[in-house]
Parts: C-alpha cells; sequence; structure tokens
C-alpha cells in the first residue's frame, strides 16, 4: 500500500473498501488498479476528503465473472477476497495509522468484506473499537437480533441512533417498495448475506439506519452524483458534481421479514430532473445507487460523528 498524498489537515482516516467493478477474465481480480476502480472511490469517497485522509486499498476482490455463479456459490473466491483485504488493513495499521481514528466505508461487496473485517478484527478488540468513528455498511446486510441494535453480526458495535454516538454502524439498503422474497438485500440468510458468512435467517432482521435521520422517521435525502452519471436538464452544468435537492425522502420500514429504507421521490408535476431506477431489477432495489442517493447526508453524519469523538477524546 502506498501513503496517499494529504489533502486534508484532518486528524482522522477513512477506510473505504470498493463494491464489484472488475471484469478481470478470473474468480479474483489482482491488484493491478484500473479505471474502475479509481472511479468507484471519486464517485462514492472522494466527498468525505475535507473531513478524513482517505485509504482505498487494492484487493482481490470476486469478479463479475465469479459473481455470475450466485453470491454464495464461491467460497474460495470470498475467502481470497476477505485475506487480501485484511492483508490491505493491516499494512495501513502497521505503516500508516499512527493510532488515528477511523472511518470505514464499504458498498455492496466492498460492505460484505467490511462486515468480515470489523466482525473479526475490530468487534472483539476494545482498542481499535475505542478508535472507531463510524463504519458505513452500505448494501451490505448486518443483521441484528429483532427490535434490538446490536447483537448478532457485531456483538459489541451496535447501530448508530443518534449523530452524536460513535464506535457505531450506518447500515442501509435502498428500495422504492419492499425487498421481493428473492432479494438480494434487506433479508437475512440470502443474498449479500453470504459473502460475509451470514446464514441465519431466524431471530435476525437486517439491520436499517436512516442516514438523513439516525434518530428514525422520515426524512429528507441530500444525494449527490458525479454529473456525468447523472446529468441534469438543459441547460447544461459544468461542475463535476451535482445534487437534487427535495427530490427524494426516505425511511426505514420493516415487513414480511424484510427491512430497507424505503426511498421516495418528492417530484413534482413537471419536475425534469432524472431520478434513480431498479436498473438491476426489483431484487436489487436501489443498489447501484445506495451510496450516491444518500451522499451527503452520510457526509454530514461523518462530520458530526467526527465532532463527537474529539470532543470525548480531547
Amino acid at each position: 500500500m502506498t501513503a496517499p498524498v494529504a489533502k486534508t489537515d484532518s486528524s482522522f482516516d477513512c477506510f473505504y473498501v470498493y463494491p464489484t467493478v472488475s471484469r478481470q477474465p478470473a474468480d479474483n481480480a489482482d491488484l493491478t488498479i484500473q479505471s474502475a476502480e479509481v472511479e468507484a472511490a471519486i464517485s462514492q469517497a472522494s466527498p468525505f476528503s475535507p473531513h478524513c485522509r482517505i485509504w482505498a486499498p487494492m484487493y482481490r476482490q470476486r469478479t463479475e465473472q465469479s459473481l455470475s455463479k450466485g453470491l454464495g456459490n464461491d467460497p474460495t473466491a470470498d475467502a481470497v477476497a476477505y485475506r487480501s483485504l485484511l492483508a490491505g488493513w493491516q499494512d495501513y495499521l502497521a505503516r500508516y495509522n499512527d493510532n488515528r481514528p477511523v472511518i470505514f466505508i464499504g458498498h455492496s461487496q466492498g460492505a460484505a468484506m467490511l462486515i468480515r473485517l470489523l466482525e473479526r478484527q475490530i468487534d472483539p478488540n476494545s482498542t481499535l473499537r475505542n478508535r472507531m468513528v463510524t463504519a458505513i455498511i452500505a448494501g451490505g446486510n448486518v443483521t441484528v437480533p429483532i427490535g434490538q441494535d446490536v447483537g448478532s453480526t457485531f456483538k459489541h458495535v451496535p447501530l448508530c441512533t443518534s449523530g452524536g454516538e460513535t464506535s457505531c454502524v450506518i447500515a442501509f439498503s435502498t428500495f422504492p417498495q419492499r425487498p421481493p422474497a428473492d432479494s438480494l438485500f434487506g433479508r437475512p440468510g440470502q443474498g449479500v448475506s453470504l459473502q460475509s458468512g451470514q446464514t441465519a435467517t431466524t431471530g435476525v432482521q437486517v439491520a436499517c439506519t436512516n442516514p438523513a435521520a439516525l434518530h428514525g422517521g422520515t426524512a429528507v435525502l441530500d444525494p449527490l452524483f458525479l454529473t456525468k452519471t447523472m446529468p441534469p436538464p438543459a441547460p447544461p452544468v459544468t461542475t463535476p458534481w451535482v445534487s437534487y435537492p427535495d427530490l427524494y425522502s426516505a425511511q426505514c420500514q420493516n415487513a414480511d421479514g424484510a427491512s430497507w429504507l424505503q426511498v421516495t421521490s418528492d417530484a413534482g408535476s413537471g419536475d425534469a430532473r432524472p431520478t434513480v431506477s431498479e436498473s438491476l431489477g426489483p431484487r436489487w432495489g436501489y443498489h447501484v445507487d445506495d451510496i450516491n442517493l444518500t451522499l451527503g447526508n452520510l457526509v454530514d453524519d461523518v462530520v458530526i460523528q467526527e465532532q463527537a469523538y474529539a470532543a470525548m477524546h480531547g
């Protein structure tokens, strides 16, 4: 791992694990940095850069070729991906961390690998838990006992329930309606759960915390997209980023064994702004856009949690 060029004087680090992007013709990617990994980090992690040093280690993730076998059907490739991420974490911790507090960020396969890392390396270690500001785990199926905030995936690290809370987890998957019975997200023991070895289906539920309202309830989302991926209607804009205020609201919901972040379009008649879609089908919901739909809220959450962490540890 190579030390990044610091773009901030923040005393915090962000450890980012990117989603499935590799199209290499093998079950696991190699460690060659390609444009797909760079673009994922720019789209999902770079807005945090004013508030933390961002680390985005390459890892030997399962490729799209491997995932075509099914999320639970290549445990060897999952193990290779985790061992590779673990090596990146251990290198970062030994050479660069210097006891700095850490924000963890992961999406999709990155979330599944991050769950494994937190479960095995952070959750059982009180020293590392004390240095964890927060963990953002989007589209990963963290589970908790039904009606509780901690005790299934993680034994010691709870869900975040307020902005002033630290050493906690923000976890969610976005859908426009209840996830179907065969959904890959929002239902325990199936789909992405299998990538992190979570097979329990009874007595647990998939965690949902609303990035726009950690305390619960309905709130307006603050989406943030690269302009080239979600361009506004004419006239064109020249800024690299675009947001669409008051276009979406969100609320955590539970029904029929599923838990999800219900995202509702609040566009009025004649609103020409582009909206997200279930581009991969109902089993996926808004998974492709989990992070960017909530990115402005997540950055705000991190800022508040950093302030709380500094006050507690200053």
